[in-house]
């Protein structure tokens, strides 16, 4: 009997769950935004699988090393536990085509807005797209979540304030534009709407 497929919410993360930061590079920089851990705490409740997908050209760029993105996640996990919200899965991509050094100057299928992180996530987890949600504060995470086959939302946290009037809003499975993420998470995964529509 095939395992069923489960939905998930894809997440960016520097200016949608944890405030921007240029080029975060420690774990003394992590300050979560209002309301984000709620909101993950209430998509876990929900049902849904949560997992952060981050592009991460700081490492690629050589300003710090890809251990310190572990370093990152894992307080991030541990204060987002501390509010009773957990993360499933981190992953990230740490290339850049034109500006990485050494091996992390490639043109990878992982840099948002390419769809690498959401359909590796996927397949290890037995994820179900087309019920699943990427938000995020960038149009390449919209193009992502598309190129992806989920339903997207921006937030107007981190850049999301500045690149909202730059959105292609009839992107396939493009919703909407919300305040912050416990807004987008009430506008779509967890709206009754989309429930009702399956």
């Amino acid at each position: 009997m095939p395992i069923p497929r489960r939905p998930a919410v894809f997440l960016d993360r520097d200016g949608t769950i944890i405030e921007e930061v240029y080029y975060l590079a420690c774990p003394s920089q992590v300050r979560l935004l209002p309301g984000a851990a709620e909101a993950i705490r209430d998509l876990n409740h929900a049902g849904f699988m949560v997992i952060v997908v981050t592009n991460q050209a700081g490492v690629a760029r050589g300003y710090f090393p890809e251990s310190r993105v572990a370093e990152v996640h894992s307080y991030l996990a541990a204060r987002l536990a501390d509010a009773g919200a957990k993360v499933d899965a981190f992953y990230y991509c740490p290339h850049h085509e034109r500006d990485g050094i050494g091996g992390y100057r490639i043109a990878c299928d992982c840099r948002k807005p390419r769809p690498g992180m959401l359909l590796r996530a996927a397949r290890e987890h037995q994820l179900d797209l087309a019920e699943s949600w990427m938000i995020g504060d960038k149009p390449s995470d919209v193009s992502a979540g598309s190129a992806a086959g989920c339903r997207s939302i921006l937030v107007r946290t981190g850049y999301g304030a500045s690149s909202a009037g730059l959105m292609d809003r009839f992107q396939p499975g493009f919703v909407g534009i919300a305040a912050n993420l416990a807004a987008a998470v009430e506008l779509g995964p967890l709206s009754r709407r989309y429930q009702l529509a399956g």
